[in-house]
């Protein structure tokens, strides 16, 4: 809400230099201290430096919040770029204790709902954290009786089997099929 009223005081003013003067920084503090303008503004942040980048905390909030919460956070702080941009980024990164154990629950959180937009992204950061906790999770859920879960924790086990295929739409569609196994 503060972030739409800055963007309308920014839109208000009769002189277009206004728009790069005090109302652009006030929409930009406000977009400072909400999702998810809160992981970017001023960050700092640079590809690949994700492990000690400092608002890391917020970002697993935020993806947190989108697995647990969906309609909460599309409601709030819906952004599909966001949301892949921290996955994939995530995925290439090195991992210590804390970070793989995040990880891995988000790769279950992801696996055990429907499909939800970009969710695929998931099986990169899978195949980064890959080992015996996230497979026992993968295998339970499998195992679940929540048809989603089955569906998802088989494509992703497949694709944790055969790292030679590539995690496409095709491919995804191709398992939805049945005929990829």
């Amino acid at each position: 809400m503060e972030v739409e009223a800055a963007y309308d005081r920014l839109n208000e003013g009769h002189f277009r230099r206004l728009w790069f003067g005090p109302r652009m920084r006030a929409y930009h503090r406000a977009c400072g201290r909400c999702f998810p303008g809160a992981l970017w503004s001023g960050s700092g942040y640079a590809y690949g430096e994700i492990s000690t980048w400092p608002r890391l905390p917020l970002a697993l909030l935020f993806l947190e919040w989108e697995a647990r919460h969906p309609q909460e956070w599309t409601g709030h702080a819906k952004d599909w770029g966001t949301k892949q941009a921290l996955i994939r980024d995530l995925a290439a990164t090195d991992h210590d204790r804390y970070l793989r154990a995040k990880l891995v629950d988000l790769v279950d959180l992801a696996v055990q709902r429907t499909y939800r937009c970009k969710d695929r992204e998931y099986v990169r950061v899978a195949r980064a954290v890959d080992g015996d906790e996230l497979r026992d999770r993968l295998h339970r859920a499998q195992r679940s009786e929540n048809p989603a879960a089955r569906l998802h924790a088989g494509y992703v086990l497949l694709l944790l089997d055969r790292p030679e295929i590539p995690n496409t739409r095709h491919v995804w569609r191709t398992w939805l099929s049945g005929t990829l196994t």
